[in-house]
C-alpha cells in the first residue's frame, strides 16, 4: 500500500468517514456555503415579534434621551440642538460633584454595609438557634415590605422633635437630635436605611453561596488546626468569592439607581445633603424642566455603572476554585 493511501485513509479516520466510502460521518465539500434551513427560518420568524418589542420598549428611549441629552428643549418641546454643552455643564456643576460625592458614599456603605450584615446573619442562621424558621422570616421583613412603608415609619421614628429617637437622645442627655435636619445625620440615616432594606438580598445571596460549600472542606480545615478565624479568612471567604463578586455587581446597581430610598425619606434635603445623582437629574428634568442637563446626568451615570460592572465582572472571571 502505497504512503499516498494510508495518508489519505487517515484523513478520512479523523473526519469520520469509514476506509470503505463516504459514512454517516462524511461531511459534504460544500457544507460551509449551505443557506439556512427552513427550521432555522421558522425560528427566525418566531423570534422576530420579541425582538422588535425589546427594540421598541428599551433601545428607542434610549435612543430618544440620547438626543434629548444633546437639545436644550423641556417636556414640551424637543428645543434647539447644542451638542456637548449639557455634558459640559453638568461636569463642570458643583451640584454635579456634590451628588456624585454623597452617590459614591451611599453606595460604598450600600453595597459592604448590607453585604457584611448579611454575610454575619447568613453564618448565624447555619447554626442551631431556637425559632430559626420564625428568625428567618422576620429577617426578610424589610426587604418584603414596600419601601414606601419603610420610608413612612423611618420618618416617624427620626424625623420630628416628637419622634421616638429624638426623645431617646434627649433622655440620655445629648439633646433632641432631629436625623433629618443636619446635613451629616441625614446622610448617615439615609445610608444606615438603605443597609436595612438591602440586608436581606445580600443575606439570601450568601445564605445560597454557603449550602454549596461542602461540609468535608471545613471538617478537613479543622482537622488541620486551622482556627475560626483562619477557616473563615482562607476557606469561607474564597469559596464563597463568585456569589461575593455578582451580589457586588447586582448591589452597586441597585444603589446608584436607587431612587424611592433617598427621596421618599429625604427628599435629597437638608440643602441638597443626600441629593444623590438620580436624585438630582430627576430634578433637573421634572422640577427644573431642563431634559437636557437631567438625561446628560442620567447617561453619565450609565457609564459608569458599565465602567465599575466591568471591572467587578472581569474580576468574577479571574475568580478560579478548584
Amino acid at each position: 500500500m502505497s504512503s499516498a493511501t494510508v495518508t489519505d485513509k487517515i484523513r478520512r479516520a479523523g473526519r469520520g468517514v469509514a476506509p470503505g466510502g463516504g459514512g454517516r460521518g462524511a461531511v459534504p465539500a460544500h457544507h460551509g456555503r449551505r443557506g439556512p434551513t427552513a427550521g432555522t427560518l421558522t425560528l427566525i420568524l418566531f423570534v422576530m415579534p420579541s425582538v422588535l418589542l425589546i427594540l421598541l420598549l428599551n433601545l428607542y428611549p434610549v435612543l430618544y434621551a440620547g438626543m434629548q441629552s444633546l437639545r436644550d428643549g423641556s417636556l414640551i418641546a424637543a428645543g434647539d440642538f447644542v451638542g456637548l454643552e449639557n455634558y459640559t455643564d453638568v461636569l463642570t456643576s458643583e451640584a454635579f460633584w456634590d451628588s456624585t460625592g454623597f452617590t459614591l458614599v451611599f453606595t460604598l456603605v450600600g453595597v459592604f454595609g448590607s453585604w457584611a450584615v448579611g454575610l454575619a446573619l447568613a453564618l448565624l442562621l447555619r447554626t442551631k438557634i431556637p425559632a430559626g424558621g420564625l428568625f428567618k422570616v422576620l429577617l426578610l421583613l424589610p426587604w418584603v415590605v414596600p419601601v414606601v412603608v419603610s420610608a413612612t415609619s423611618w420618618n416617624w421614628l427620626v424625623a420630628t422633635p416628637q419622634s421616638p429617637f429624638p426623645i431617646i437622645t434627649e433622655a440620655i442627655g445629648l439633646g433632641r437630635v432631629l436625623f433629618l435636619a443636619d446635613p451629616t445625620l441625614a446622610q448617615v440615616t439615609v445610608c444606615v436605611f438603605k443597609v436595612w432594606i438591602s440586608f436581606p438580598f445580600m443575606m439570601m445571596m450568601m445564605a445560597s453561596a454557603l449550602a454549596a460549600v461542602d461540609d468535608n472542606v471545613y471538617e478537613a480545615a479543622r482537622v488541620d488546626g486551622a482556627s475560626r478565624g483562619q477557616i473563615f479568612t482562607h476557606v469561607t471567604l474564597p469559596l464563597i468569592s463568585r456569589s461575593t463578586y455578582i451580589s457586588w455587581i447586582l448591589m452597586t446597581i441597585f444603589c446608584v439607581n436607587d431612587f424611592p430610598t433617598i427621596f421618599l425619606l429625604t427628599g435629597g434635603g437638608p440643602v441638597n445633603a443626600t441629593s444623590s445623582l438620580v436624585v438630582l437629574s430627576y430634578r433637573k428634568v421634572f422640577a427644573e424642566f431642563q431634559t437636557g442637563p437631567g438625561t446628560a446626568i442620567a447617561f453619565v451615570m450609565t457609564l459608569t455603572l458599565v465602567v465599575v460592572s466591568v471591572l467587578l465582572y472581569r474580576q468574577l472571571k479571574k475568580v478560579n476554585i478548584e
